[in-house]
């Protein structure tokens, strides 16, 4: 009979879980905490183990290590009511098999039972060294479904050295998942530098990437290494990748094939040795239908897929990342409220979110800034996020269709033309901010700009630009 050794603090989960896996038909053995765990695993090691994270005295994550150095093959299932990204990244590195978020249904726990135990289950190498904790493991918080595999293929992809593109609409992450990636992977201790090809004009962009020679072109008083020089050993991160004009996309599917470059207005060919992650918040096939998007750089870049969902998708994280979100503000501003009003927090969850996080951390941060409570009411947030579902739908057309008929072009046009300026007006006339607002790219957006003769001041026309080469706020 399968001896199972079932870690929690909690007697209720113990009771719970030593009846369910009897019923299972299987040999049960409890213990409150990590330590006392690994006294019960050297008198008789078990076949698996169910463990919670969050103990006193050992977490599950060190005693999974404890475990790792006593039996490598031993199966541990680790439980947890506080999903993240950092701990499910370290449980999946250290050798677990599986990493279950509470409340879990039982058919879960029973299925990979059933996997774990089954006579010809492979057995779980023996994992590498915890990971070390940096900065950019703050962030990505949630513990639904979608997420929890999000964090399993963040495990997976950091242990190789293929290529990554990233998926998902503004606001979502892409930054923060590369960095995970990176701070993860072999090169974590070399440079991690990011780049967005939307952000810069075309004639800048491949010296950013690739570097020049002195002389090149006007303006190069110097030589200059690139991005793909200075992270030697390290990763770049190309953010809105399928925004590099077409000629440059060529020179980048060489560079990704043959591991060599050249600066602008070089000859001598420079040996590369980088991880390139790439990232783009738009269909990445419907740009290769369009012509956008090359189709060969496209499969050179899609070696590991990544989408993030919206958070629309996974609404039942948002009470878990808004609270963060508020401990965070508030512990920075030294003040603030402490809780989420139930009222307030209905209203968050109930709210579409077009921004994703990004905009759920502005309202947060608002919110503490305006609440002089000590909780967060409706009052501090935002009034487009107070307003209730149907007071948010746009009339239909048929209601504002007059009935003598309208100019359908010239009516899109103003109204196309007013959304720029509101978007423009809301982001502090930060052009790339407003392409993010409307969720576009940054190339359409100001194209859309040339088209209205919209400048930056107050929607007149400037005859000009007003956005600097490297601006990428």
């Amino acid at each position: 009979m399968p001896r199972v050794l079932v870690v929690d603090d909690e007697a209720g989960m113990r009771d719970f879980l030593t009846l369910f896996l009897e019923g299972e038909g299987l040999e049960v053995v409890t213990a409150a905490d990590g330590g006392e765990a690994l006294r019960l695993f050297d008198q008789r090691p078990a076949d698996l183990v169910i463990s919670d994270i969050r103990m006193p005295t050992m977490d599950g994550v060190t005693l999974l290590s404890g475990l790792r150095q006593r039996a490598p093959a031993v199966p541990v299932i680790l439980v947890t009511a506080y999903a993240s990204a950092e701990s499910a990244i370290q449980a999946m590195k250290l050798g677990a098999v599986d990493y279950i978020t509470k409340p879990f249904k039982v058919a879960e726990i029973k299925q990979v039972l059933h996997r774990v135990l089954a006579p010809h289950a492979a057995p779980v190498p023996a994992g590498a060294a915890a990971p070390p904790a940096g900065d950019g493991l703050r962030g990505i918080v949630g513990r639904s479904p979608r997420m929890i595999e999000l964090y399993k293929l963040i495990s997976k992809v950091s242990d190789v050295d293929s290529t990554v593109l990233i998926t998902g609409e503004s606001g979502t992450g892409k930054t923060l998942v590369a960095r995970i990636i990176h701070g993860h992977s072999a090169r974590a201790e070399r440079p991690f530098l990011a780049i967005n090809c939307g952000a810069i004009p075309a004639e800048l962009l491949e010296s950013e990437l690739f570097g020049h020679m002195k002389g090149a072109f006007t303006g190069a008083v110097a030589q200059k290494a690139g991005l793909f020089e200075v992270a030697r050993g390290g990763t770049v991160f190309l953010d809105e990748v399928a925004e590099m004009s077409l000629a440059l996309q060529v020179k980048m599917l060489q560079v990704l094939q043959e591991r060599i470059l050249r600066r602008v207005g070089g000859t001598e060919d420079i040996e590369v040795d980088v991880r390139v992650i790439a990232a783009t918040n738009s269909d990445p096939l419907q740009q290769v239908a369009r012509g956008q998007f090359r189709e060969d750089l496209f499969y050179r870049l899609n070696v590991i897929p990544v989408h993030l969902p919206p958070l629309r998708e996974r609404r039942e994280d948002i009470p878990l990342i808004a609270s963060t979100l508020l401990a965070q503000y508030r512990a920075r501003a030294g003040r603030g409220p402490s809780a989420i009003a139930p009222e307030a927090m209905r209203l968050l969850e109930d709210y579409a979110w077009p921004g994703n996080v990004r905009e759920l951390e502005n309202v947060v941060e608002r919110a503490v800034a305006l609440e002089a409570g000590a909780a967060l009411t409706p009052d501090s947030l935002p009034e487009e996020v107070r307003l209730r579902r149907d007071e948010r739908r746009p009339s239909s057309p048929a209601a504002a269709l007059p009935p003598d008929g309208l100019d359908l072009d010239e009516t899109l046009q103003t109204l196309e033309r007013r959304l720029l300026v509101e978007a423009l007006e809301r982001s502090g006339w930060v052009q790339t901010r407003a392409a993010e607002i409307l969720r576009i790219s940054f190339r359409s957006f100001r194209h859309r700009l040339k088209k209205y003769r919209l400048g930056a001041q107050g929607g007149r026309d400037t005859g000009k630009t007003d956005l600097p080469p490297h601006d990428t706020n």
